[in-house]
């Protein structure tokens, strides 16, 4: 591995990512040779080395280096846990984290595949364990768990020592519990996911119940 490192070290230095105003993706500019790009978030993308494919490495955009350290540190916390991704590294520009297989939920959803319980109850677990280690899991998300097998694992922890709750995790639970069953197996339309993530970060005062009244509305267009 130590090898592979400094191979994919040179790689990934001829990467440059650079964020973005308004929460959007990262933008990736340069040479990605023998890296495959597995995820792409608002402070960071993830690549693969196609050598070395149980290993993923997450690099950051230059304004947002200081996060590199506060995310290992959660890891540290987190020490193991099965509902986590593992670290592996920390360095100047990315970390060195588990590649973990599996498909995202809110790719789910846009392909009907079936979200069972069990990854729902795997994700209230996780949130549990890490709370019993003194974090905050926060900024839990369709596109930050993988179903593996019927079962969830949890791969964004970024935000874990922010204050605060962004109640995400608990409207998605609700959003399952109660309406779930109106679109299993159906495959969502992307323009209809992104509507409806679109209208859930404008809503202000809102309560869930009322935004899932609206979202409702949308039921014609996933028959």
């Amino acid at each position: 591995m130590e090898k592979d490192l400094l191979v994919v070290d040179e790689l990934l230095s001829q990467i440059t990512i650079t964020s973005n105003p308004n929460n959007k993706p990262v933008t990736i500019s340069g040479n990605v040779h023998d890296l495959s790009c597995i995820g792409v978030g608002t402070d960071a993308a993830v690549f693969q080395y196609i050598h070395e494919p149980s290993y993923a490495f997450k690099l950051y955009a230059e304004e947002k280096k200081d996060k590199i350290q506060t995310e290992a540190n959660v890891y540290e916390q987190l020490n193991d846990s099965p509902f986590f991704s593992k670290c592996f590294g920390a360095f100047d520009r990315y970390l060195v984290l588990s590649f973990e297989s599996g498909i995202t939920l809110y790719d789910c959803l846009l392909q009907g595949i079936h979200i069972p319980s069990q990854a729902i109850a795997d994700v209230e677990n996780a949130r549990k364990y890490a709370q019993d280690q003194n974090l905050n899991p926060r900024d839990i998300h369709l596109k930050n768990i993988l179903l593996q097998n019927g079962r969830a694992k949890v791969i964004d922890v970024s935000e874990y020592l922010k204050p605060g709750n962004d109640h995400r995790w608990e409207h998605l639970k609700k959003a399952y519990d109660d309406y779930y069953h109106l679109v299993d197996g159906k495959a969502i339309p992307i323009w209809l996911m992104e509507t409806i993530q679109r209208w859930y970060n404008l809503r202000k005062n809102s309560s869930i119940e009322e935004f899932m009244k609206d979202v409702l509305k949308l039921k014609v267009f996933w028959k």
